[in-house]
């Protein structure tokens, strides 16, 4: 199977609805994981570090000098973050109801799959893969997401909001590889679809207006800054649509150093 046809079947809608038997196998992804080579990797959150030091924070104190091995070991790092947090959500008693458990299931094995992949494809390369850092889903006591539900929701957006904006600000490093561009609009168009149907689960709109994330604690502006911009190619789209429209109608970036202390504040 090669990265293509495994990607579109991540990114299938139906997987919101399926039962988990619809996806791939893992065993399936570990054997493309070993096949992969180095141009058809998916770097969708490339080099969120801004210095060797301050990458060593999101993985565990090791200090990188392969741009190559720093991108998927640190993708890997915030595939663990959703994957662990989904994880706990759905095996804490009571906290997800009946209804929204589906949802949450699907998700959990998106990102599951996407830890496995990152692991192989660093172990295929002849790295080792980074360990899962400990993780703190309270940020210090602000959240309390296993004991209250809505702060579930909350966080879920913020991880999700952050993706899809750092998949994005990492697009133009990719784009001299056609594989790997395509490769890595795949995966942020699953992740888009994640945080459309988490917003949509808190009563909020799938896109973003303005700066306003949609009923969010004040911790969480960060996830949302710049979305407020309006001129895009130079054109002040606010002239047409005003400005909730014209924000919400183009989705800006999260640069990498943004989305890097964002998913510093959930480890220890």
């Amino acid at each position: 199977m090669n990265i293509l046809k495994l990607l579109d079947k991540l990114s299938d809608d139906k997987f919101f609805s399926k039962e988990a038997s619809r996806l791939e196998t893992l065993t399936s992804i570990s054997a493309f994981g070993k096949k992969a080579a180095v141009a058809a990797v998916p770097l969708g959150l490339g080099t969120l570090m801004t210095t060797p030091a301050k990458a060593a924070g999101l993985t565990g104190g090791n200090t990188y000098k392969n741009t190559l091995t720093d991108a998927l070991q640190l993708a890997l790092v915030l595939e663990y973050l959703e994957n662990e947090y989904y994880a706990i959500g759905l095996s804490t008693a009571g906290l997800i109801s009946n209804a929204d458990r589906p949802v949450f299931m699907q998700i959990s094995k998106h990102e599951s799959a996407h830890v496995t992949f990152l692991k192989n494809t660093l172990t295929s390369l002849g790295v080792t893969p980074g360990a899962k850092p400990t993780f703190d889903f309270t940020a210090g006591g602000a959240f309390a997401p296993f004991t209250d539900y809505s702060q579930f929701l909350i966080l879920a957006q913020a991880f999700e909001d952050t993706g899809v904006r750092a998949y994005k600000g990492q697009a133009g490093n990719v784009m001299s590889n056609k594989t790997v561009l395509q490769a890595a609009l795949q995966i942020h168009s699953v992740e888009a679809r994640h945080a459309s149907q988490v917003r949509r689960m808190r009563a909020n709109k799938g896109w973003i207006e303005l700066a306003d994330g949609g009923n969010m604690p004040a911790a969480t502006n960060p996830v949302y800054a710049g979305e407020q911009n309006t001129t895009q190619a130079g054109y002040n789209t606010a002239t047409a649509f005003g400005a909730a429209a014209g924000s919400a109608a183009y989705d800006e970036i999260l640069t990498g150093s943004d989305a890097q202390t964002i998913a510093s504040l959930f480890i220890v």
